[in-house]
């Protein structure tokens, strides 16, 4: 190794630990939805539930949440470009396969399903009828639920293949 090279590595390091740190985010953020969120708005009466998560949905989307979102693929590409400039070929391979993992399986979901549920229910006059509003609740929370759990197992995996991305680059 040069002294050259030495920033180069520095970088790289980062660039591993931001991909590691966002994607452990992102997964942390859909498995808190399917261990308590949702079973908690589940345990209230719809109509709360419903007004809740309006509520939820109007503010999800900050500045806090759009880091770990939409930069944990980013992260994962561009440090699987720098890696493979490096010649770190398994390395880079497993960082672009996490990035591919996390589209596919969280950001893609997301994108064609549980947001447009979120912005139907958006529209959603609370029904005053009890009976109504739980039907229409139990409609939304269970498929939704589904959704994001699919979305919290492919985050969990691309966090997965980023350790492992980790653990070949430091092994090299």
């Amino acid at each position: 190794m040069q002294a050259s090279d030495s920033p180069v590595r520095v970088l790289a390091g980062c660039l591993m630990a931001l991909t590691l740190i966002l994607t452990g985010a992102i997964a942390g953020f859909f498995y808190a939805y399917t261990s308590s969120v949702m079973r908690g708005l589940d345990a209230i009466p719809a109509a709360h539930a419903i007004v809740a998560m309006q509520g939820i949905n109007a503010t999800v989307r900050n500045w806090m949440f759009a880091p770990a979102f939409f930069g944990a693929p980013v992260a994962a590409i561009v440090t699987g470009a720098l890696l493979g400039w490096r010649h770190h070929r398994t390395a880079a391979l497993l960082m672009l396969l996490a990035a591919m993992i996390y589209l596919a399986g969280a950001l893609l979901p997301t994108l064609l399903v549980n947001v447009p549920m979120n912005e139907a229910l958006a529209t959603v006059t609370v029904p005053a009828d009890p009976q109504t509003a739980d039907r229409l609740w139990r409609a939304y929370s269970g498929p939704w639920t589904w959704w994001n759990t699919l979305r919290t197992l492919f985050s969990f995996a691309s966090v997965l293949v980023v350790g492992l991305a980790i653990f070949s680059s430091a092994r090299r």
